[in-house]
């Protein structure tokens, strides 16, 4: 017991020239383990005098605290060395040019929204957004959709938790009931501009819209894209102009087959499909010139209703609208054949279906792959 600063000295040097995390553990198992020297010099009080057995204890304690603490701080030291130096070798250099084989895709789906907005674009219109989430009036009643119409229904529409699905008050335009949902359309986009701006209007409103569908053909979200055109002078043939001046440019075929179809829509009157030529010989299709028809949008003239909810005068007022699904035109040009497929996230068909970096779309050369 004469010689207790002397051992304190020593583990603690020990301690605080230990280079590694196993190296301050053989200084601890040495100084302080059950067979350590500290440890056994502990074990030996029982042996001295009551007074003396006091003192030296008392020594012992503080040194075997300091010794403990040297090896705590080395060890906190050593650990965020170790951290240090792994952070060093792990480093990335996020300047260096990135791997040919790492080459990223436009997405089939940003690539043909390009496409609609820029012969859109040429043609005089706008881009609008609107909210995804949406209440009964902007997504169902402003568009002259009944109290009792199917697409109101649980069946095929995203209700909000605590939703009620009770339409909006008539009498009251605009008149929120607290119902809220996931909107089926970007219709309520069209409600929303015509309500904030006075005509005239052009514009087009791309956007994601949602249903309780899913299968080869639908899914639960989706991309639609619609037109809206109000003033005092449009009318039906302005309508069928823009829309087959938009499916022969987008197609890239000058002579295309378009024709217009009688068909209902709450929102419209008249209204219309609109169909393109196409060949199915030998079981595959062809868009051109030919013995069928494919449905690829519906159209028609802004009803005087959805007008009036939105305070335009019918009187003075009329305009056309039109939708379509960006997925479905994206199949038919570029020969997707599944639509669960634009939402699987797989490379490989990124790889396959996608587009060059930076290759925007123009009305002269199209897009490149």
């Amino acid at each position: 017991m004469e010689n207790l600063e002397e051992l304190k000295v020593k583990w603690i040097e020990a301690s605080a020239t230990a280079s590694t995390i196993a190296a301050l553990e053989e200084v601890r198992v040495g100084a302080l383990g059950k067979k350590g020297e500290i440890s056994a010099l502990m074990k030996g009080l029982g042996g001295l005098a009551p007074d003396e057995r006091r003192e030296a204890g008392a020594r012992l304690n503080e040194i075997k605290d300091s010794v403990a603490a040297a090896i705590e701080t080395r060890k906190a030291a050593l650990s965020e060395a170790a951290i240090e130096a792994q952070l060093a070798a792990e480093r990335i250099d996020v300047t260096l040019p990135v791997r040919p084989e790492a080459e990223g895709r436009l997405h089939p789906i940003s690539q043909t929204m390009d496409e609609i907005v820029l012969i859109f674009g040429e043609m005089g219109f706008q881009v609008a957004e609107g909210p995804d989430i949406e209440d009964d009036f902007h997504n169902f009643t402003a568009l002259n959709i009944p109290p009792n119409h199917p697409a109101r229904q649980m069946h095929d529409t995203f209700y909000l938790a605590g939703a009620t699905g009770r339409p909006a008050n008539p009498s009251s335009p605009g008149e929120e009931d607290g119902a809220r949902l996931l909107r089926t359309h970007t219709s309520p986009v069209q409600i929303r501009t015509m309500q904030a701006s006075k005509p005239p209007l052009r514009i087009i409103a791309p956007g994601r819209t949602y249903r309780c569908d899913s299968d080869m053909t639908h899914t639960p979200m989706f991309h639609q894209v619609e037109g809206l055109v109000v003033d005092e002078t449009t009318h039906m043939g302005h309508l069928k102009g823009c829309l087959i001046e938009f499916c022969r440019a987008f197609f890239g075929i000058a002579d295309l087959p378009v024709r217009f179809r009688p068909s209902f829509f709450p929102f419209t009157e008249p209204s219309a499909e609109v169909d393109i030529g196409c060949s199915r010989k030998g079981g595959e299709l062809k868009i051109g010139a030919g013995d069928d028809w494919l449905e690829i949008l519906g159209c028609g003239m802004v009803h005087p209703k959805v007008l009036e909810m939105c305070g335009i005068d019918s009187a003075r007022y009329q305009g056309f609208a039109f939708g379509m699904g960006i997925e479905r035109i994206a199949m038919l040009k570029y020969g997707i054949p599944d639509l669960r497929t634009f939402f699987e996230a797989d490379l490989r068909w990124l790889r396959h279906y996608g587009f060059l970096p930076l290759d925007m779309p123009n009305l002269v050369r199209g897009a490149m792959r």
